[in-house]
């Protein structure tokens, strides 16, 4: 079943906010939390991500009806493409170099906010990279 694209847009702008934080503050338990929200949403869809749940309870209602849907599966890729540079930083984060840390996050706070701010997601584009890739190969 498609989704609509609002969806994943605002919880790559709500992922924004909170990688900027954690680049300001240096929380990794700030971290943590995004960590485990790419997680949820690589495992089971950005429907199911709790920035996805957040815009289907409080913010979908005060919309209009969708008017655009797009396949669930190029947004799932991009968590997961997240849950790894975010796991990376929390790694850099809580065990060091602190230079990690700060480079993970900040190449995952550059793909939130191009998805935010432009709605061009990374890990959507890799996916289906990835797709025309694998069925060459056949």
């Amino acid at each position: 079943m498609d989704i609509d694209v609002r969806g994943p847009r605002f919880g790559a702008a709500v992922t924004t906010v909170v990688l900027a934080a954690v680049l300001i503050t240096g929380s990794a338990w700030l971290l943590a939390w995004q960590v485990l929200a790419f997680a949820l949403g690589a495992a089971g869809g950005v429907a199911r991500a709790p920035y996805g749940w957040l815009f289907r309870k409080a913010v979908r209602p005060r919309l209009g009806p969708p008017t655009e849907f797009e396949a669930p599966e190029p947004p799932q890729f991009a968590q997961a493409v997240g849950l790894v540079f975010a796991a990376v930083g929390l790694i850099g984060y809580t065990a060091g170099p602190q230079w990690l840390g700060l480079a993970a996050t900040g190449c995952a706070l550059a793909a939130a906010f191009l998805n935010a701010a432009f709605g061009y997601c990374l890990g959507c584009e890799m996916y289906l990279v990835a797709r025309r890739v694998a069925v060459r190969a056949k």
